[in-house]
């Protein structure tokens, strides 16, 4: 089953004591490849991150976690005294030479640095199996929108293949002829230099044969043929097995093959026919940059 590598899903839910947005972004890349943000714990992160590794093959994986605390009894408040003392002292020193009161409000308190600080205790086992299936539910989201745009992406392909298939028909229909072409090109360049009469049909035979073989295209038109069933197996399998990259492997071998035939090709409409199945690979190629 083809699947994008590209997808985006937020969400956000809430427990009796908690709120959580869960935002999930993948983009390409040839591994997997693991980016988390937001409210910072490993156990949280390594958690979703094997979640994520076991349903997901490929591409980069950008998590986002906001936490709320609904419940304050899941926050310490944590006051650095000796800090808080010392501003405080700061702060007489001054009142008392620029003889005016200078006060400290609690919200400026709040906004120093290092002197107070809310800090989360553990989570409960409660609390992580929620937070479990909120990130499995918004995985979920993203791996359908994953598969909506793979089927896209699968549609488009298809097309490519016909339309290379269809010129590589054209292909063998004058690669059956190219032995005739190549004796008659034979014949009017030895009529160019004066050496026709000179050479017999059984020299010329052997001469035919000769490039005919050198430029023989068969290999290279069954090598493609073989490439195209490989690949429209791969886009009809219902397997979960990622195959972005035997796709992208694919699509060099069959750039590498039309490349082939378009410098042995003694026909110039082969070449022109080459030339539309070299465009058809190309675009497939960009395509299959997208698929896990």
């Amino acid at each position: 089953m083809i699947h994008s590598m590209t997808g985006f899903t937020e969400k956000i839910f809430h427990s009796k004591t908690l709120s959580v947005k869960i935002s999930i972004r993948s983009l390409n890349h040839r591994f997997f490849d693991w980016n988390f943000r937001g409210s910072q714990s490993k156990e949280l992160e390594n958690t979703f991150r094997k979640i994520s590794q076991d349903r997901i093959s490929r591409g980069r994986i950008e998590v986002r976690v906001e936490l709320d605390f609904l419940d304050s009894t899941k926050l310490d408040l944590i006051i650095n005294e000796d800090i808080l003392e010392k501003i405080l002292l700061s702060f007489e020193n001054v009142s008392s030479r620029a003889l005016k009161n200078v006060s400290l409000n609690i919200e400026n308190l709040f906004n120093l640095p290092h002197v107070v600080q809310m800090r989360r205790k553990k989570f409960l086992k409660e609390d992580i199996v929620f937070l479990e299936g909120c990130f499995s539910k918004t995985l979920d989201e993203l791996i359908k929108g994953r598969k909506r745009e793979g089927r896209l992406l699968k549609k488009e392909i298809v097309g490519h293949l016909k339309s290379l298939q269809r010129a590589l028909s054209q292909v063998e229909v004058l690669v059956k002829k190219q032995p005739n072409q190549i004796q008659k090109k034979l014949r009017e360049r030895l009529r160019e230099l004066g050496h026709e009469t000179q050479l017999s049909e059984e020299k010329m035979t052997s001469e035919v044969a000769y490039y005919a073989q050198r430029y023989d295209l068969s290999e290279e038109v069954a090598r493609l043929n073989c490439h195209i069933d490989h690949f429209n197996e791969l886009l009809s399998s219902e397997k979960q097995d990622a195959v972005g990259k035997n796709m992208d492997f694919l699509a060099q071998e069959l750039f590498r093959e039309a490349n082939t035939i378009n410098s042995k090709a003694q026909d110039i409409r082969i070449v022109k026919y080459v030339l539309v199945i070299k465009g058809e690979v190309e675009s497939i190629r960009q395509q299959v940059q997208n698929i896990e």
